[in-house]
């Protein structure tokens, strides 16, 4: 028994003294569970012929809102960029230092018209010029995704 007992603490305090890597992540909105997250890639599949989806999606941001960190561009490993949007206006990321980290974020995805007003203020936001800006003259058939929750990773460490 007491060899068990030796056995068993030796274990504990290796298994104690591993080098294990620290996940730094920070959360926006509310928290969301980033466990089966799928891959953005999967985004028009999901949606399909649904009038909406609610879905948990990962990808890496591409960009984010210079001016409050209102909207990201998230990009799954094929390159196709999908921008997303924050409920309520609820809650921001941050405006600079996220491109190229990955994101988790839960919510609702639903095909949508995105008329030319909103297209020319995204554009806006992103930095656009003036005559970028003024060529936006159609609206844009695209699959709307509204964020509850996003977590974003420190580039140095992975989930």
């Amino acid at each position: 028994m007491k060899q068990l007992l030796s056995l068993l603490l030796i274990i504990t305090m290796m298994a104690a003294c591993q080098n294990r890597p620290t996940v730094i992540a920070n959360t926006y909105g509310e928290a969301i569970t980033t466990d089966g997250a799928l891959s953005l890639a999967n985004l028009n599949v999901e949606v399909g012929d649904k009038d909406s989806v609610i879905l948990t999606l990962k990808g890496t941001i591409e960009k984010t809102c210079a001016n409050k960190g209102c909207w990201m561009t998230v990009q799954d490993e094929n390159g196709v960029a999908t921008r997303i949007t924050f409920k309520d206006y609820g809650f921001f990321v941050p405006t600079e230092g996220a491109d190229g980290k990955e994101a988790i974020f839960s919510g609702v995805a639903r095909r949508k018209v995105t008329d030319v007003a909103t297209l020319r203020h995204f554009a806006e936001d992103d930095g656009k010029t003036e005559a970028e800006i003024n060529a936006i003259t159609e609206p844009k058939q695209e699959i709307e995704f509204v964020a509850t929750g996003v977590v974003i990773y420190d580039k140095d460490t992975k989930k």
